[in-house]
């Protein structure tokens, strides 16, 4: 390689390297972009470093022609012994979005041959060199054809393989006759590896995304499933033991197991409810049963007793033997009374079974009292009625009231009134005895109560049992009162019936 030579290649290596620091300066600064005929983009960068290239070496070079991508045409070229032939961004799409794939070229063509040429890839690092009879180099290191490399035959147009290796071939003109090939090669086994290695990859993927999938989904399926099978286990715990207060798993979640969670408790609370409802009448019928057989026995017990003695005694008086009679005529009437009042109890839910009717209540009351001036005429009765109506049962009606006022008579000294008031569906009886102790109050309407004060008086402790009852089964309710001036004073209250 001449000399001048040399000067030419290493002057366009130096002006390559210039002119490529000076496009990565003005892109870290910002880029404007135009556009040539064609739609092909031009930077500032590609007119600045073109600018660069062209002062530096036709300073270097007057007596050199100049022909560059980004400069105009000189005619003045076409004399010059020597020409620079320039690209000074090649590559401007891949520069203008950053990426490293652009180069700075420059060459030297004499008599239409290149005869020293660089090639520079700033980004890259990467400095290709070459001058007629000198070789090529990549960075000062000789580039040199491998001994190894198998023929690949003749240059194809399209992409061959051969002898396990792929090929490409490419036409780079030198002159206007000339042209030259260049074979790209790339061993099949390399790209068979990549492409194994890559449908390995896949089969792990796709094999470890299902297995990873079902995991996931036996997770969830598990967790979701966990409160079903919490209220099943409840659920048998209960069905084993009967027990429905046994507290239910309550989900975090409000969803439909939430849902059937909570409706599952209030199933159990309304069983429970029920079962203690059952429990709670069953003990009453059992106190119930207790108590009738113990009011009862003492009449049967009595009246026996004087039947054993008729049969014993044929020839008693007449006058004793009537006595006995009568004694037992009055015990069978007690008994009479006491089992009526043993069936009203029994039947709560008698008036659910009748029809009502409208009752005026104050023509009740009043035939009520008439009946009680009969059975008590040395006990004067103070009626004052207003007209007003219910709706009910007329006989039981009638059977509270009535035991309302026995009791009144029962308690109330001789020629003391008893004081009956009928207004608003509410009936008061008022005594002047001597009232009810304090202790007996919360007691007075239990079945089968009797205050001490009353154990030598005719009764069996159901009258005012039944008037509670009565009350209630018609909607109502009864109090018992402790009035400042004595006695005692009893309120009947009933629903007032929409007809009145």
């Amino acid at each position: 390689m001449s000399e001048v030579l040399a000067d030419d290649l290493t002057l366009i290596v130096e002006a390559a390297h210039e002119a490529g620091a000076l496009a990565l300066s003005l892109r870290d600064q910002g880029l404007s972009v135009d556009y040539k005929p064609g739609d092909s983009p031009v930077t500032n960068a590609d007119l600045a470093t073109d600018a660069l290239l062209k002062a530096r070496l036709r300073a270097a070079r007057p007596d050199y022609g100049w022909l560059s991508e980004e400069s105009a045409d000189d005619p003045a070229r076409l004399s010059a012994r020597r020409l620079f032939v320039v690209d000074p961004i090649d590559g401007t799409r891949a520069f203008a979005k950053g990426e490293p794939f652009w180069t700075v070229c420059v060459a030297v063509v004499e008599a239409g041959r290149p005869i020293a040429g660089v090639v520079f890839a700033p980004q890259l690092g990467e400095t290709y060199a070459a001058a007629a009879g000198a070789g090529a180099t990549l960075n000062g290191d000789p580039i040199k054809a491998s001994t190894t490399a198998p023929d690949f035959g003749p240059p194809q147009p399209q992409p061959v393989e051969e002898y396990g290796w792929r090929v490409e071939s490419r036409p780079i003109p030198i002159t206007l006759s000339d042209t030259v090939y260049v074979q790209y090669a790339r061993r099949l086994s390399d790209v068979r590896a990549t492409a194994n290695l890559v449908k390995l990859f896949l089969a792990f993927g796709v094999l470890g995304g299902a297995a990873l999938s079902l995991l996931a989904g036996l997770a969830t399926s598990r967790r979701a499933m966990a409160p079903i099978a919490e209220l099943t286990a409840a659920a048998r715990h209960i069905a084993q033991t009967r027990d429905p207060t046994t507290q239910l798993p309550h989900p975090e979640a409000e969803d439909e197991v939430g849902e059937l969670a909570g409706t599952l408790e209030s199933m159990l609370a309304s069983l429970g409810q029920a079962r203690d409802d059952a429990e709670a009448a069953l003990k009453r019928q059992r106190e119930f049963v207790a108590d009738a057989s113990h009011e009862l026995r003492t009449p049967l017990t009595s009246i026996r007793a004087n039947v054993e003695l008729l049969e014993r005694a044929g020839d008693l008086p007449p006058a004793e033997r009537d006595a006995i009679l009568t004694s037992v005529r009055g015990q069978l009437e007690d008994l009479t009374i006491l089992v009526g009042d043993l069936v009203d109890l029994a039947r709560p839910g008698e008036r659910a079974v009748e029809p009502p009717e409208d009752v005026r209540l104050d023509e009740l009351v009043d035939d009520a009292v008439q009946r009680a001036r009969r059975h008590a005429p040395g006990t004067p009765f103070a009626l004052a009625a207003e007209p007003c109506v219910v709706s009910g049962s007329r006989a039981r009606l009638a059977r509270a009231v009535g035991n309302l006022l026995d009791n009144a008579v029962k308690w109330s000294p001789a020629g003391e009134p008893v004081e009956v008031t009928v207004r608003e569906g509410e009936v008061t009886v008022r005594d002047h005895g001597p009232g009810i102790a304090a202790a007996d109050l919360p007691h007075v309407f239990d079945r089968f109560y009797r205050a001490p004060a009353a154990r030598g008086l005719p009764g069996s402790g159901l009258g005012l049992a039944i008037v509670k009852q009565v009350a209630e089964g018609h909607g109502g309710s009864v109090v018992a009162e402790r009035p400042a001036d004595g006695g005692a004073r009893l309120r009947l209250a009933l629903p007032v019936s929409r007809s009145s």
